[in-house]
C-alpha cells in the first residue's frame, strides 16, 4: 500500500466514524444552539469569563469527562478516556471583546464590563461563544459513541486568548501535569467566509504579534518659544515617517510583515510643547528571523531619532500583548485535510495565510505536540456569494472583532462540531 493509499483508507477510516459519532447530533442541536446565543448575549472580557466557565463543567461531567475548573483563573478542563490510543487536545477559547454590539439580533450583548478603570460595552466580535457552543457540542458527542473511537480526548476552555496570555496562565498553574502527554493538538476559529466551509493551511497560519509603547522624551516649553524646546511631537512625528520605511526597504517583498503605529499622545494644550510623547504600534509577522528583525530596526529608528532631535533622555521601550506565530505541523494538517476532504466533500479547502494572532500555540509548544489550526465558515452563504458577485467582500462582510460581527447560527454550529469531531477521529478512530 502506497503512502497515499494509506492516508486515503485512514482518511476514509475516520469519516466513517465521523458519521456515526454525528448521528447522534441532530437530537443535541437544540442546546447547541441555546447555548451560542446565551453566551452571545452575555459576553466577558479577557480573565472575566466566570459565568461562561459555570456554564461548561456540568456539560463536560454530563459526558463522563473528569473536569478540572479555575486553572490559570477561568480555565476548564475536560478529560475523556476510552481505551488504549494517543491523547488528543481541542481548545476553545472563552473572552470576548469591549466592542458596542451593533448586529440588531435578538440575542445581541448589552452587557458592559469595568476594563481597568472605564466601563466599556462587551461583545462577542471575534465568534469565541461559536468556540465555546462547538467545543461542549463535539464532547457530549463523542462520548456518547465510546464505541466509534480509542484513546484520550482533552478538552480546553481557555480564558483571556484577546490579551495573549490566557494559555500561559493556564500552563503556569499546572495545565500540563493535569493534563499529562499529549499527542497531538488542534483549534479552530470563526472566519469571516461562507458558513459550511473548512479550511486547512500547512505552515505559518496566523501571524505572530509584537505590540510596543514607547515614550520619547523632549524638553517643554511655551509654543512661542520653540528654540528653548526639544519638540517630542516633532520628534513622534518623525519615528512614524522613518518607521513607514521597515516593512518597504527592510524586509524582502516576498516576505509579509506588517507595522502599524495605531496611537500618538502628547501634550495638552496648543501653546505649550510637552515633555513626552507615547507611541504604540503593533508588528505582524510570519518568520521568527523577520519578527526578529523588525523589532530590532524600530529600536536602531527610535534611539537614532531620538539622538538627531538632542533628546534629553533615553527613550524607553515596552513590549507588550505578544502573540506567538501559528505554525501548523504539516504532517498534522495534512492529516486533518485528508479527513475533512472524506467527510465534507467540496465545502473543504484551503485556508489563506491569515493576518490575525493567536496564543493557542503556546500550548502545544509546551506539551512538546505537534498542531494544527483551522477555519470555518461564519458569514451566510447567500450573503457572502452576493458580496463577493459585486466585488464588495471587504466591505459588505462583516470582520472578526467589528461591531456587526455575527455569525449565522447554521450552518456555522453543524460545520464547527462536525469539524472538531472530524479532526479528533482522524486519531482517535478505532
Amino acid at each position: 500500500m502506497t503512502t497515499e493509499q494509506a492516508g486515503a483508507a485512514r482518511a476514509a477510516a475516520a469519516s466513517k466514524a465521523a458519521r456515526a459519532v454525528l448521528g447522534g447530533l441532530c437530537p443535541q442541536r437544540g442546546w447547541i444552539e441555546d447555548l451560542y446565543r446565551d453566551l452571545h448575549a452575555h459576553p466577558e472580557l479577557s480573565h472575566q469569563e466566570h459565568r461562561t466557565a459555570a456554564l461548561v463543567p456540568d456539560r463536560l461531567r454530563d459526558a463522563g469527562c473528569e473536569v478540572h475548573e479555575g486553572i490559570g483563573g477561568t480555565g476548564v478542563v475536560g478529560v475523556l478516556a476510552k481505551g488504549p490510543g494517543p491523547t488528543v487536545l481541542l481548545r476553545a477559547d472563552m473572552d470576548a471583546l469591549p466592542v458596542r454590539e451593533e448586529t440588531g439580533l435578538p440575542y445581541a450583548s448589552t452587557v458592559t464590563a469595568t476594563d481597568g478603570d472605564t466601563e466599556v460595552p462587551v461583545m462577542h466580535a471575534c465568534g469565541h461563544d461559536v468556540h465555546v457552543a462547538c467545543l461542549a457540542g463535539a464532547t457530549t458527542l463523542l462520548a456518547q459513541a465510546r464505541d466509534q473511537w480509542s484513546g484520550r480526548l482533552v478538552v480546553v476552555f481557555q480564558p483571556a486568548e484577546e490579551t495573549a496570555d490566557g494559555a500561559r496562565a493556564m500552563l503556569d498553574d499546572g495545565l500540563a501535569g493535569i493534563v499529562g502527554d499529549v499527542d497531538v493538538a488542534m483549534a479552530q476559529h470563526v472566519l469571516p467566509m461562507p458558513a459550511g466551509r473548512v479550511g486547512t493551511r500547512t505552515g505559518a497560519v496566523l501571524s505572530a504579534a509584537d505590540s510596543m509603547r514607547i515614550t520619547v522624551h523632549g524638553r517643554g516649553a511655551h509654543g512661542s518659544m520653540p528654540q528653548a524646546a526639544v519638540d517630542p511631537v516633532v520628534l513622534a512625528a518623525m519615528i512614524v515617517v522613518r518607521l513607514q520605511t521597515v516593512v518597504a526597504r527592510e524586509v524582502a517583498p516576498g516576505d509579509p510583515a506588517v507595522l502599524t503605529v495605531g496611537s500618538i499622545a502628547a501634550g495638552s494644550k496648543s501653546n505649550v510643547i510637552p515633555d513626552h510623547a507615547v507611541l504604540q504600534l503593533n508588528v505582524r509577522t510570519y518568520d521568527e528571523a523577520t519578527r526578529a528583525a523588525v523589532l530590532a530596526a524600530i529600536e536602531r529608528i527610535v534611539r537614532a531619532e531620538c539622538q538627531a532631535s538632542g533628546s534629553p533622555a533615553e527613550p524607553e521601550l515596552e513590549l507588550f500583548d505578544r502573540y506567538p506565530l501559528t505554525e501548523n505541523d504539516a504532517g498534522v494538517t495534512g492529516r486533518v485535510a485528508e479527513a475533512f476532504a472524506a467527510f465534507f466533500g467540496d465545502r473543504a479547502g484551503e485556508l489563506p495565510q491569515q493576518s490575525a494572532s493567536e496564543d493557542f500555540s503556546d500550548l502545544p509548544r509546551a506539551f512538546g505536540a505537534p498542531s494544527t489550526y483551522w477555519g470555518i465558515g461564519g458569514t451566510d452563504p447567500d450573503a457572502y456569494a452576493r458580496a463577493q458577485e459585486a466585488g464588495r467582500v471587504a466591505q459588505d462582510v462583516p470582520v472578526n472583532h467589528s461591531a456587526g460581527f455575527a455569525p449565522v447560527v447554521q450552518p456555522t454550529l453543524d460545520t464547527g462540531v462536525e469539524a472538531l469531531v472530524v479532526g479528533a477521529l482522524a486519531w482517535l478512530h478505532r
